[in-house]
């Protein structure tokens, strides 16, 4: 077909090729002309670990052809992959670093070690105690995964099977255990650490991994024991930890729960419970649902609700919301949402908001978490993920509950548990609907809301921020960030400034503009001649450039495209602002003022679309 020449198309039964690869149906397709297939690359879902033949396709675009069709229609268990990819139903493609960041939802890097490691290639770092390193994460991600084996398979003794019926009455299916990897650990004190050493590890490295932990006489122990275990994957798909829940012994005075704590793998604040399952899901709904439990999202799933992740043995972090953000801006908190009392609430709203996220609220019933909700009717919980309200809504709706808005104090409590909220979203019109809301509501001007709020500091202490959190806040644009980029990549290579045209100026802030006018005229890295805001930002800068390590070869391409975006930022920008002037120009019947924006719309709108086209 991509020839205009008819090819011979061949549909063959189910077979098994060279590779062990089951095709349901197997199409021929013979093309006359002369090309190299190579068949040795595979890729493996890390979910089912089924493999998927990549096919070395150069291009995928839509061509005239004269003469018979066929309509391909793959089972949902096997497809094909391609680079460059295309996908026809949502007209998402890219090249193959793309289709590895898109399907799991990695960032490049991540993407270049999946690839490199499928392909065989090996990936050398600059400093030399990278093998070192590299053997010490081996040998743990082995531990981990044997001692999850060493888990599932207690599961088999007569104690094992007193838990898989415990886990059956909570509602998981044996399905689900074995998707989840779910074990248990003995009460001996050894059990693991013993198996693991038969293996040929040492004790330091079983502590290492988690699993044990050295007395005060230098003998090892087993962390987990008497416990049912609950693996924590990476975003491969790849143990990296585990939790703990006690089982027949909570009259004892032992912790309920107990995680690994912080390895070289597993770093509680970075990790979320299921993502790995979810990611794909989420991205498709563009919306997660997060939750406090390993049952509650193991239940989720079960339900088909599989966009269900929740924090690992910590608080909601700001690392584990910037992973988050990778697949949606949309979040529905599942848990307890005492926002009058509990901190912990406070901050996960307070950190969520500032990270620029859509908030939304899942009304549990009162003292019932997501599973105890799905046990009893799993119908009951997707209507309540229907049913989720935005977290202003929930705010208000606690605060008029909770005070009298008809009294002076009931007023000032009210406006005391709403304003810090208000004052953290980011949409000054979102945030000015809500200022209207609370002065209707409270039955005062809102020009007293507004004097209050600009009272309102959102300060580390009144939100809980973990040390180190702070220096990232308030997230930065993606326009800032396109700003830097660019920066950096010229500070690379001077010669390449004059690539911005001085028409173009007008797109960046003033201190990058001024930054970029002051390279032209300099030609040098050491500029003297800022403004105070803009000699800190470049200060900044240079130092990144300074330590960043950057392909020089593809500079030209990434420059091009940092212009184009920001071009493209601004002028969605100015276009909303004209669109906005345009309907008060219609409501005030200025038809001569009319004409003019429109004008101006037009001419905007027809230079986006030629940026779009390069």
């Amino acid at each position: 077909m991509r020839l205009k020449k008819q090819p011979n198309f061949i549909i063959q039964k189910e077979k098994i090729d060279k590779k062990g690869v089951c095709h349901k149906t197997s199409y021929t397709i013979i093309w006359q002309e002369n090309y190299n297939l190579h068949f040795s690359f595979f890729w493996q879902d890390p979910k089912t670990k089924v493999l998927y033949w990549a096919l070395p396709i150069k291009e995928i675009k839509k061509r005239y052809y004269q003469g018979d069709t066929f309509d391909l229609t793959v089972a949902v268990d096997h497809s094909y992959l391609a680079g460059p990819f295309a996908v026809s139903n949502c007209g998402k493609g890219g090249d193959i670093f793309k289709f590895i960041m898109e399907i799991e939802g990695v960032e490049f890097g991540d993407a270049l070690r999946i690839l490199a490691q499928k392909a065989g290639v090996e990936l050398k770092p600059k400093f030399p105690e990278y093998e070192k390193l590299k053997t010490q994460r081996k040998r743990l991600y082995e531990i981990c995964e044997l001692a999850t084996r060493f888990f599932e398979k207690q599961l088999e003794s007569s104690k094992g099977k007193k838990v898989v019926e415990y886990l059956k009455n909570r509602g998981i299916s044996e399905e689900s255990i074995k998707k989840w990897r779910i074990g248990w650990a003995p009460e001996a004190w050894r059990g693991l650490s013993d198996f693991l050493v038969k293996k040929g590890y040492k004790n330091e490295e079983i502590e290492s991994a988690g699993l044990a932990i050295k007395n005060e006489s230098g003998n090892y122990y087993d962390r987990f024991r008497g416990r049912i275990i609950f693996p924590v994957f990476d975003l491969n798909s790849q143990v990296i930890g585990f939790g703990g829940r006690i089982f027949e012994k909570e009259d004892e005075g032992l912790a309920k729960y107990i995680n690994t704590p912080n390895t070289l793998l597993y770093d509680k604040s970075k990790v979320l419970y299921g993502l790995d399952k979810a990611k794909v899901e989420i991205r498709k709904k563009d919306f997660c649902i997060l939750v406090e439990g390993y049952t509650d999202v193991i239940l989720a799933h079960q339900i088909g609700i599989s966009n269900t992740v929740a924090v690992s043995g910590t608080n909601l972090t700001l690392d584990q919301l910037r992973i988050l953000k990778r697949y949606s801006n949309n979040l529905i908190l599942g848990f307890d949402m005492d926002i009058a009392g509990d901190s912990a609430t406070k901050r996960t709203i307070a950190i969520s908001q500032i990270e620029g996220f859509n908030l939304k609220i899942l009304p549990l019933p009162k003292d019932q978490d997501p599973a105890d909700v799905i046990s009893k009717n799993p119908e009951e919980f997707k209507n309540l993920v229907e049913k989720s309200i935005s977290i202003l809504d929930f705010y208000f709706q606690s605060a008029f509950s909770s005070f009298d808005k008809n009294t002076p104090e009931g007023k000032r409590e009210i406006s005391k548990m709403l304003l810090p909220p208000i004052k953290r979203i980011q949409n000054k019109i979102e945030q000015a609907f809500w200022i209207r809301e609370l002065a209707r509501r409270l039955e005062v001007s809102e020009s007293y809301v507004e004097e209050e709020l600009a009272k309102v500091k959102i300060e580390e202490e009144q939100i809980g921020l973990e040390e180190g959190e702070a220096i990232s806040l308030p997230p930065k644009s993606r326009k800032e960030l396109l700003e830097e980029r660019l920066i950096v990549l010229l500070l690379k290579n001077l010669e390449k400034v004059n690539k911005i045209e001085d028409e173009n100026l007008e797109f960046f802030s003033q201190p990058i503009k001024e930054i970029i006018l002051n390279l032209k005229n300099e030609k040098t890295p050491f500029l003297k001649n800022l403004s105070s805001e803009a000699n800190e930002k470049f200060n900044y800068l240079a130092l990144k450039a300074e330590i960043e390590e950057i392909d020089l070869e593809n500079i030209d391409s990434e420059i091009d495209f940092c212009i184009s975006e920001i071009q493209c930022i601004e002028i969605k920008s100015r276009l909303e602002e004209i669109g906005q002037k345009i309907r008060e120009a219609e409501k005030e019947k200025d038809f001569e003022k009319l004409k003019e924006l429109s004008q101006q719309f037009n001419n905007l709108s027809k230079q986006l679309s030629k940026l779009k086209k390069k």
